[in-house]
């Protein structure tokens, strides 16, 4: 598991999304991009992250805040996570790597129940500057207690307005 730091180049990523491929470091959004770690199409709390999260995409993208979310899930099955979810907007990446996610230090998790993938990640929110450094991290090794988008929204707005440089870089 690697351990980013704010301030550091964050790995490469390049994945195919729902809307077509991704590549991180040919992403120029405003401010930031905020990935989104999810643990799957098998997960409740997740469902309901996300469908929050995608009544605020409008806010982010204002913000010049680029927003993509991750999962393990093959491409049947983010097609089915957008569907089920009744997702209309937010762009859903799909056969993220077990490497992947140890690149950016995220817990894994293995399958106990017959629903749930062999292996997914457990939730994770990061923020990468246009640059590709890292400017915040929310690794979780457990489902629950997600971060809020309304307080991150005027978090951003904060950052954004103070010029707040990253903090934890030691």
């Amino acid at each position: 598991m690697r351990n980013l730091k704010p301030g550091d180049r964050v790995p490469d990523l390049q994945v195919q999304t729902l809307q077509g491929e991704f590549v991180l470091a040919n992403r120029s959004p405003e401010h930031f991009t905020m990935l989104l770690f999810y643990r799957g199409i098998h997960c409740p709390l997740c469902k309901t992250q996300v469908e929050k999260l995608e009544l605020r995409l409008e806010d982010f993208n204002d913000l010049g805040v680029e927003v993509l979310c991750l999962s393990v899930n093959s491409q049947k099955q983010a097609e089915q996570t957008f569907e089920e979810w009744e997702l209309e907007e937010i762009n859903l990446g799909y056969e993220v790597s077990l490497e992947t996610g140890r690149e950016w230090g995220l817990f894994i998790s293995e399958a106990v129940k017959e629903s749930e993938p062999e292996h997914f990640f457990e939730p994770a929110l990061f923020l990468v500057r246009a640059d590709g450094t890292l400017y915040s991290a929310h690794i979780q090794s457990i489902p629950f207690v997600r971060p809020d988008f309304d307080r991150l929204l005027r978090a951003i707005k904060f950052i954004i307005k103070e010029e707040y440089p990253a903090k934890g870089k030691s």
